[in-house]
C-alpha cells in the first residue's frame, strides 16, 4: 500500500508545540511590545509570537539570542551564531519587533562594570591602585583531625572460615 501521508517539508514544519501559545495568553500582543526602543549592539532574544505571522523567523532561531545590527521601522536585523558542523557561522536575519524581546544575558556583566567603576573612582580619590579582576575560589584551607586512641575504631572484614559440612 505504501505511505498514505506526505512528510511535510514546509517552512513551519515540526512547530506544533513550539509555536503554540500558553493557556490564557492567546491573541495579539499588547502595545507595550511595540513601544520598546532597540539600538544597534543590544542583545535580544528571538521568541516567536505565533499570533503574528508577518516577519516570523525560521523555527531554528526561536529561543536564540543575538545582537541587533540594523533597526528598521517594523523590524530588527539580528546577528546570530549558528553551529554548522565544526564551524560557527554568523547569520544575519531580519525579524519583526513582535518576535523579539530585550535579553537579560549581560545584565550581571553591566552591573559588575558599574560596581568596578565606582571602586576605581574611590581608589583614585584615596590614591591607591585596585585590581578588579575576578579571582577563582581556591582550595579550602588545610585542617588536621585529631582523635584519642581509645575512640578510634578500626573496621575490618570478618575472616573467612571454611566449613563444608
Amino acid at each position: 500500500m505504501g505511505k498514505t501521508r506526505v512528510i511535510s517539508k514546509g517552512y513551519r514544519h515540526g512547530t506544533r508545540d513550539k509555536y503554540s501559545k500558553k493557556y490564557r495568553t492567546k491573541g495579539l500582543p499588547g502595545l507595550a511590545r511595540y513601544l520598546v526602543n532597540f539600538k544597534r549592539g543590544d542583545y535580544v532574544d528571538i521568541v516567536v509570537d505565533p499570533s503574528v505571522q508577518k516577519g516570523m523567523p525560521y523555527s531554528f532561531y526561536h529561543g536564540r539570542t543575538g545582537i541587533v545590527f540594523n533597526v528598521n521601522r517594523n523590524a530588527l536585523g539580528v546577528e546570530i551564531t549558528k553551529i554548522v558542523g565544526n564551524r560557527q557561522l554568523r547569520k544575519r536575519i531580519h525579524v519583526r519587533i513582535e518576535h523579539v524581546r530585550k535579553s537579560r544575558c549581560n545584565e550581571a556583566f553591566k552591573h559588575r562594570v558599574k560596581e568596578n567603576d565606582l571602586k576605581k573612582q574611590q581608589a583614585k580619590k584615596e590614591g591607591r591602585t585596585i585590581v578588579c579582576k575576578r579571582e577563582p575560589v581556591g582550595p579550602k584551607p588545610m585542617k588536621t583531625v585529631e582523635a584519642n586512641a581509645d575512640e578510634v575504631e578500626v573496621l575490618a572484614p570478618l575472616p573467612f572460615i571454611e566449613n563444608y559440612f
